[in-house]
């Protein structure tokens, strides 16, 4: 059966985790392993979740739904344009 992959917010959650248990006097390691993941999953989540709070988060979630928003805005108004600019010629050529 494989392994669930953990949600950013747990991700986070368990990043704050650590640093409470280091700061606690515990190595990185068994602070580390106390999370229930293998030291390079820790780093690979700390580059990319580090410093992240739960606002950051939840606006990093938002922005790719914008972007494509506006991607599609663009390439409407695109598309109008050139509709437009092909019926201004046939115009102009009467």
């Amino acid at each position: 059966m494989a392994n669930k992959r953990p949600k950013p917010e747990e991700i986070v959650s368990k990043l704050r985790q650590v640093e409470v248990l280091m700061g606690q006097s515990m190595r990185r390691l068994d602070a580390i392993r106390q999370i229930g993941v293998v030291e390079q999953t820790y780093y690979r989540w700390r580059k990319q979740y580090g410093g992240m709070g739960i606002d950051q988060l939840k606006e990093l979630k938002r922005l790719p739904k914008e972007n494509d928003r506006l991607r599609r805005a663009v390439s409407d108004l695109t598309l109008d344009k050139l509709i437009l600019t092909e019926a201004a010629k046939g115009v102009m050529a009467v």
